[in-house]
């Protein structure tokens, strides 16, 4: 499992002094870097190989500004094109916000799915939970 600690700017916070509901994703997409990087080493965007084909997240608690927040980030399933990202934001021990984000290995060129390799599933399998 991945972990990454970050502190909430006042620009995230919405009218009530909470985390606005948009972060979220931002947050979750940016610890998910770790995983990119076994795609595209370099995060150069005109060699990408991923996609997203699906995000949700559940919020199941409030986040406030200028207390810190870990993202907890692993891989939940591994399918032959595509892979199940997990994610949770916590706060003060508790967890505020769930989030699953389904990515899928693709062949911009061709514009297709492509299957994943034994290399890249490998590497995936040390974040699973």
């Amino acid at each position: 499992m991945l972990s990454e600690k970050l502190m909430p700017r006042f620009s995230e916070t919405d009218v009530l002094g909470h985390i606005n509901n948009t972060v979220l994703p931002v947050w979750f997409e940016a610890a998910r870097v770790p995983i990119f990087k076994i795609f595209t080493p370099d995060l150069n965007p005109h060699q990408w190989k991923l996609i997203v084909a699906k995000v949700e997240v559940v919020f199941k608690g409030e986040l406030f500004y200028g207390q810190q927040v870990e993202i907890k980030t692993a891989i939940e399933h591994i399918g032959n094109s595509s892979f199940v990202i997990v994610q949770q934001a916590w706060q003060h021990g508790e967890c505020c916000a769930e989030g699953k984000t389904v990515m899928v290995r693709y062949d911009f060129s061709a514009k297709c799915a492509q299957s994943l390799s034994q290399q890249e599933r490998d590497q995936l399998t040390t974040f699973m939970v």
